[in-house]
């Protein structure tokens, strides 16, 4: 017995079984992170279930009207405490979770897990406009960051951990294994990486399970029969659709900017007030637009919302979500851009059947791909976009419908040369909080890279590449081949490469290898 525990010690941590030690540690991130997200689903959906049932009381029982506001101002002094202990709470979590890959920040793993989860559960089930997604993958980059740190793994393997996790908090908060795995491609790493790519699968597809068995296997949005589009005429509606909604995509950004502009004139205790009571207000007269907004977009469905209340329900939880996450609360804006592209798509829909484009069969199809166009113009990852679309929606047969809906919404906002709002998001907490400087850990890291297409390292030797100072250059992979990084070895796109570096100069070797086609 104790040969073969020492046996199997020996090959754990062989190097040569490295890929097969990432998908058994994802596995158990998997395992953790899905039964974290099923607690925080499941409170969430109470909120849900519950709060339209209170706002319908109150008015017959206006003296508890006053008490429901002074519970909204314990819930925003214990938000206030919570993102005053720890910043790295405040907000989505991506922005923060690009920061750590960045090597720009840190956080204490345990203690954000403990915080993020209890302000998000209340600032969200209080029925502020933000999305669940962002904390669960915050909260699943925690225990895949925390199983690396108790495990003593590398700076490089604690990285592949809290990849892992993070794409498992994604894939178990909308039963999509498949968008979390390409998120972490797409979104976080920007990178395909074998390593990133077999801790994120085994994490993804384990934290799903778990959810599966909690909530069984539907889909996140109910949406019914979601026809299939056959026609050439079809087609191009969907490029007016995407244009359209990429259209309105184009505000997010500048708006959410101006949000959190005007929060730092208000002092932050005060900060959760404003849009808790804005939630309480809007309870009484436009509850559609409390929460996270899944039930919104399933009531767009089964329900003909006249052009002028679809376009009212479309500014109202534009601005309340900008109310409510430029106060730095937790909570994400995932789940409410694509309830945006959705009301976005209802409103093009009826415009449309107005007009005699398209029969009204096809108005379901709107809602369903405006909500893949809203992120692709927001979040600038056409891709994620559309297969969560299809994984949270259960339409497996739209795939190149969602795709040209996406890349036309992507085209469209990428022509203004705005940032992704995780980007931009990530840069402003960079700029701002200058406290997170003193988080940074000064160490030498194992960073991989993949050499863009015409980056600063396509073509160029190993000795004339301009490297940051102190970095080595351990190794170079070329599809199935190591390569010794000899001087006089010339660099191609789609290498992968292996530099041993300081953590401050992970940014800069990042930019070095991005891929610049335009040039």
């Amino acid at each position: 017995m104790h040969r073969r525990i020492e046996s199997a010690m020996t090959m754990m941590t062989d190097p040569r079984h490295f890929k097969l030690r990432l998908f058994i540690e994802g596995n158990i991130i998997g395992v953790a992170t899905g039964m974290v997200i099923a607690l925080f689903r499941y409170l969430l959906e109470l909120s849900e279930e519950y709060l339209p049932v209170l706002y319908r009381w109150l008015p017959e029982h206006i003296v508890w009207i006053p008490v429901w506001f002074l519970a909204l101002f314990l819930c925003s002094w214990v938000l206030y405490r919570i993102v005053r202990k720890d910043g790295m709470t405040s907000g989505s979590g991506i922005p923060q979770i690009k920061g750590i890959l960045l090597g720009e920040m840190d956080m204490n793993w345990a203690r954000v897990l403990v915080l993020k989860f209890t302000g998000a559960v209340l600032g969200i089930g209080a029925g502020m406009s933000l999305g669940r997604e962002g904390p669960s993958v915050q909260l699943g980059a925690c225990l895949g960051q925390g199983l690396g740190r108790l495990t003593h793994r590398s700076y490089a393997e604690s990285h592949y951990l809290l990849t892992a996790g993070a794409g498992a908090g994604l894939a178990a908060a909308f039963n999509a294994p498949l968008a979390g795995v390409i998120f972490c491609l797409e979104e976080l790493t920007k990178n395909f990486s074998a390593f990133v790519l077999m801790g994120a699968i085994s994490a993804a597809v384990t934290a799903t399970t778990v959810t599966q068995y909690f909530f069984g296997m539907q889909p996140v949005f109910h949406m019914g029969v979601v026809p299939v589009i056959d026609t050439g005429d079809m087609y191009f509606l969907l490029i007016l659709l995407g244009a359209f909604v990429g259209l309105l995509g184009l505000a997010f950004n500048p708006m959410l900017t101006r949000s959190q502009d005007f929060y730092k004139k208000v002092p932050a205790r005060w900060r959760p007030v404003v849009p808790l009571f804005c939630a309480g207000v809007l309870g009484f007269v436009l509850p559609q637009v409390l929460g996270g907004g899944s039930r919104l977009v399933d009531s767009l469905v089964v329900t003909d919302y006249t052009l002028a209340f679809l376009v009212l329900l479309l500014a109202a939880k534009f601005l309340f979500t900008m109310v409510c996450f430029g106060s730095g609360v937790p909570g994400g804006i995932f789940l409410p851009m694509l309830v945006l592209g959705s009301v976005g798509g209802a409103v093009f829909a009826k415009v449309a059947i107005f007009f005699q484009w398209m029969p009204e069969l096809f108005a379901v199809n709107c809602i369903v791909f405006g909500m893949a166009a809203y992120f692709s113009a927001v979040v600038k990852s056409p891709i994620t976009g559309s297969i969560l679309i299809m994984e949270m929606t259960g339409s497996f047969e739209h795939m190149l419908a969602l795709i040209i809906v996406s890349m036309t919404a992507y085209l469209v906002a990428d022509l203004t040369g705005g940032a992704p709002v995780y980007d931009m998001l990530l840069a402003r907490s960079l700029a701002v909080r200058k406290k997170i400087a003193s988080r940074i850990r000064h160490r030498r890291v194992l960073l991989e890279l993949s050499v863009g297409v015409k980056s600063a390292l396509d073509g160029r030797t190993v000795a004339s590449a301009l490297w940051p100072s102190g970095c080595v250059l351990v190794n170079v992979r070329r599809g199935p081949h190591e390569l010794a990084p000899r001087d006089g070895l010339e660099l191609q796109a789609g290498d992968a490469l292996f530099v041993l570096t300081d953590a401050d100069d992970t940014a800069a070797l990042q930019a070095l290898a991005a891929e610049h086609p335009d040039q």
